[in-house]
């Protein structure tokens, strides 16, 4: 065979070659999606067990107090009947404390007579036998009795239940319950009951039932991967089904939460009844108040709905069942894809460079993203100074902040305008930043470009003068300026005066306390944009210029075509900063014009601020702050996209 056709041959079998493609190597069907789903099912299922089992302890707790309230306010009747002293008083305290076994001790104090009537309390007895005066150690029983008294008195007085008429604490585990001891209309005394806590409510459901939840969907995605050829489909499945089994399972919780509020309630129905029938065997005639027992520590009677009793209850499990639900969902999509693998493999594969970066990373992690994540956390609740302690389940409200300040358009009131509307801050904040980034670009490229003058003398001297507003602290100059605006001794007014002007009130109009924060702001804001455009001019080579006036360019055309142009990739990052900085100048505004007249030359930052710890609504702040950090996010995306200048950087 010749040379040619030995080339003709290879040719046609690599031809052949290229024409049948390679076998695709059998892929065996992972079983990963099925194990996703069961730790999603678990996790999600886990964490709202827990927040329900949460609310039935508290559910527990409010319900133990109100049984031990019952009981004391019956005593405290039977005290009332027996004119809370006497030896009548004592016999009755025994008699009833020997009907309830979850009574430790049970005391009468008469404040009239500065007595203890009664005590079983182990203390008390050893000071000596019932009745004796109290002791100087047992004064705060007095203020006791006597705070008791004036609270009752202040309720009479008004006309409504302001104030505490009950007093109830803990000690080690026992609850303590005060009642007043009445007689001829007037607080004479009070009835202190000790006791464990009884419990009067459904006992919370098992985890063994809530891990038959996560189990079942998990053994339906199981099945079908043996079924399934497309593993996205199974995803889809498998996060529906977890969608619906978290449904189901909190769907079934408030039902449970709900059932055990109508338990409790047959139960209080049912110790009323008994308390009743106690106190008709010891003081007759004092059961025909058992219909006030029932009743807060306002001594207000509790008329109680089960199914609103538990509203905020299940609202709380509702509100946790989405955050629980996305973070399964997450977990699931993470889990059950090849993302886990792929990060499994990046890791392991660049594990050097991750331990080197492993500190800056906890410290990222520490001091910038938990305070964010938590900030934005904030944002869906209501928390304020007042229930700051409160867990999250119990203040979540979602988007309702949110709403509240983008859905704000009333932007007057009869006075005018409203400044503290969002739009209105939003308005002036941008004027506020469009001016001052103008004003600091122009002076300080106009500066830059006069010090970069050849042959200018004290060129080094002038720099330095120009750089110290830059380098004092800025609130410092803030509050040399506010006193330069002072009306009465302000060096700007008593210049205006030596030109024959009267003195300008300069923050009691909106247009003049903008000029005066305007003014300080643009003092400070020159020299960073000075010594920027200073040292991209200063790098920019000489001979383009030459060739430039070899060919005839004016100083204009070389400063359009050379001079912009070269400034471009240091100048339009240092704008977006400098952007970013004057949309939260916090000081300036904060310090010079404090957002007088009427909050009209307020930021959005101090506006936040003084939401936050001025009203204390931390949770509507946090809303404002996350506004405010989307808004900058999304100007910075955009204003880097269009100018493309880290991208003329890195190339």
């Amino acid at each position: 065979m010749s040379a040619q056709a030995q080339m003709e041959e290879i040719r046609r079998l690599s031809g052949e070659q290229r024409a049948v493609p390679p076998p695709e190597p059998e892929r065996p069907l992972s079983k990963r999606v099925a194990l996703a789903m069961l730790l999603a099912a678990l996790l999600a299922v886990s964490l709202l067990h827990s927040v329900l089992a949460k609310r039935f302890a508290t559910q527990t707790d409010a319900r133990a107090e109100r049984a031990a309230m019952i009981a004391a306010r019956a005593a405290a009747d039977v005290a009332s009947a027996l004119g809370g002293e006497g030896d009548a008083l004592r016999a009755a305290m025994a008699a009833w404390q020997k009907e309830h076994p979850n009574v430790e001790a049970v005391r009468v104090a008469n404040i009239e007579n500065r007595s203890l009537e009664a005590s079983s309390f182990a203390e008390d007895l050893k000071e000596g036998e019932m009745p004796r005066q109290m002791q100087r150690p047992e004064k705060p029983l007095y203020d006791l009795g006597q705070e008791l008294r004036a609270d009752v008195e202040t309720n009479v007085s008004e006309g409504k239940k302001r104030e505490d008429e009950v007093a109830v604490s803990r000690e080690r585990g026992a609850i303590l319950i005060a009642a007043p001891v009445e007689k001829d209309g007037s607080v004479v005394g009070f009835v202190q009951v000790k006791g464990r806590p009884e419990i009067v409510a459904v006992e919370a459901p098992s985890f063994w039932f809530a891990l038959a939840f996560a189990i079942a969907p998990f053994v339906v995605v199981f099945a079908l991967s043996f079924v399934m050829k497309r593993e996205l489909v199974l995803v889809v499945i498998a996060c529906a089904l977890l969608v619906m089994t978290l449904f189901a399972y909190r769907q079934w919780a408030m039902r449970t939460l709900e059932g055990g509020a109508r338990a409790a309630e047959q139960r209080f129905t049912e110790r009323v009844a008994r308390e009743a029938g106690i106190a008709a065997r010891i003081a007759p005639g004092t059961e025909a108040k058992a219909g006030t027992w029932d009743a807060d520590i306002r001594r207000v009677p509790l008329k109680v709905d089960p199914a609103r009793a538990v509203e905020g209850e299940k609202s709380a499990v509702a509100n946790a069942s989405y955050g629980i639900g996305l973070l399964a969902l997450l977990l699931l999509l993470f889990v059950g894809t090849p993302a886990a693998s792929r990060t499994a493999s990046n890791l392991s594969e660049h594990r050097q460079a991750y331990l080197f970066i492993l500190p800056a990373m906890l410290g990222m992690l520490l001091l910038v993203f938990f305070p964010f994540v938590y900030g934005i956390a904030v944002s869906f609740t209501s928390q304020t100074i007042y229930n700051v302690n409160k867990p999250y389940s119990e203040i979540w409200i979602g988007f309702q902040n949110y709403a509240e300040i983008l859905g704000d358009f009333d932007l007057r009131t009869p006075a005018g305008i409203n400044f503290e509307n969002f739009y209105w801050t939003f308005f002036f904040t941008i004027a506020w930043t469009v001016t001052n980034v103008t004003i600091g670009v122009t002076v300080g490229l106009l500066l830059a470009l006069i010090l970069n003058t050849k042959d200018l003398r004290f060129k080094a001297l002038y720099r330095v003068l120009l750089v110290l507003p830059w380098a004092m602290p800025n609130y410092i100059t803030s509050l040399i300026w506010k006193g330069m605006f002072h009306q009465q001794f302000g060096v700007i007014n008593q210049v205006i005066q030596l030109f024959g002007g009267g003195p300008i009130a300069w923050f009691e109009r909106p247009f003049t306390s903008f000029c005066a924060v305007i003014a300080t702001n643009g003092w400070l804001s020159f020299p960073f944009m000075m010594v920027v455009s200073l040292g991209a001019l200063q790098s920019i080579p000489a001979d383009l210029y030459e060739a430039a006036r070899v060919d005839g360019a004016t100083r204009w055309q070389q400063f359009r075509s050379i001079t912009l142009p070269s400034l471009k990739p240091a100048l339009v990052p240092a704008v977006i900063l400098s952007v970013v900085w004057t949309f939260n100048m916090f000081n300036i505004i904060y310090l010079v014009s404090a957002g007088e007249p009427a909050h009209s030359t307020e930021i959005l930052t101090t506006q936040a601020y003084k939401i936050a710890f001025e009203q204390y609504r931390y949770g509507y702040a946090a809303a404002y702050s996350t506004v405010i950090f989307a808004i900058l996010l999304i100007y910075g995306v955009f204003q880097n996209r269009m100018s493309r200048a880290t991208e003329a950087i890195a190339a």
